[in-house]
């Protein structure tokens, strides 16, 4: 099932992706209007809804006359860094030290954009692309073992980690570079588990302007999802909505040599295998 954040012209509403159109939750009698309020009723939620849509229930709009949102504001909104196999020689040719533990940073909430809104440029000169698969908790995870993990995602979705690379040092946190304004485009929707039987095994790709700059698989992975859960989960409660975004692959801005940042007018888009796509547009 994919679950997107819509505008159809009446504000934003909740609905299902089927078939090329957009079927609202409100016109199948629900009272969700909230996509983490959603993921909070699940999975008994999703049950009646897919059998209301079976039984042709439900008013459909053409997917392609609707603005798509972005599916949530998350309550926590973490990146894993240096997590692909291939990123890590890359970071290692830069002089980044990699330490053997996992990489974690925040990422503001108010870094969240639309799935094709415009990435604004703001004061960095050195703005980057890192498209990356984003894990959406689905149940509250405390001292979870990687085993037992997968039961508490809800599904899965395109994150595009744009970074200011001039202000992601400013800190040992990464966060001032990670969370300015729009650069955290999310989306298109969230594809629900069942339908990602397996997160290791997707084809993810970034291109600028046409050109791809990344290029590879989850099957990449150090740290796989389970593993990702288990480490935080240790740490602190993963809440229901909060988004994981689990690493880049190599292919970066700032590794090329010479370094090629975003400018005002790159088009970046970022896909998934079984997921979709997201568009942003760089703006002055």
């Amino acid at each position: 099932m994919k679950i997107a954040r819509f505008d159809a012209g009446q504000g934003p509403q909740l609905g299902i992706v089927d078939e090329g159109s957009v079927i609202a939750l409100e016109s199948l009698g629900r009272a969700e209007t909230d996509m983490i309020a959603l993921i909070e009723a699940s999975p008994e939620a999703l049950t009646q809804i897919a059998a209301a849509i079976a039984g042709g229930k439900g008013n459909r709009v053409a997917l392609d006359t609707v603005k798509l949102l972005a599916p949530l504001r998350p309550r926590k909104f973490l990146g894993l860094g240096m997590n692909y196999r291939r990123h890590v020689e890359e970071a290692r040719a830069l002089g980044i030290a990699v330490p053997d533990n996992q990489v974690w940073f925040n990422k503001q909430t108010t870094c969240v954009n639309d799935p094709f809104g415009d990435l604004e440029r703001g004061v960095t000169e050195k703005l980057d692309y890192e498209v990356e698969l984003g894990v959406v908790i689905g149940r509250a995870a405390k001292s979870v073992k990687a085993a037992d993990a997968m039961v508490h995602v809800f599904g899965y979705l395109v994150v595009n980690d744009i970074s200011a690379r001039d202000w992601q040092f400013h800190s040992a946190t990464f966060t001032m570079g990670k969370s300015f304004d729009t650069h955290g485009p999310i989306g298109p929707w969230i594809v629900t588990a069942d339908e990602i039987p397996d997160p290791a095994t997707l084809d993810i790709t970034c291109s600028v302007n046409g050109e791809v700059r990344q290029s590879s698989n989850t099957e990449q992975f150090i740290h796989s999802v389970p593993a990702q859960i288990e480490y935080l989960s240790t740490a602190f409660t993963l809440e229901p909505g909060d988004i994981i975004s689990t690493g880049t692959p190599e292919g970066v801005g700032a590794a090329m040599q010479p370094p090629r940042f975003l400018q005002p007018g790159d088009v970046v888009r970022s896909e998934i295998q079984g997921i979709g796509v997201i568009e942003n547009k760089v703006v002055a």
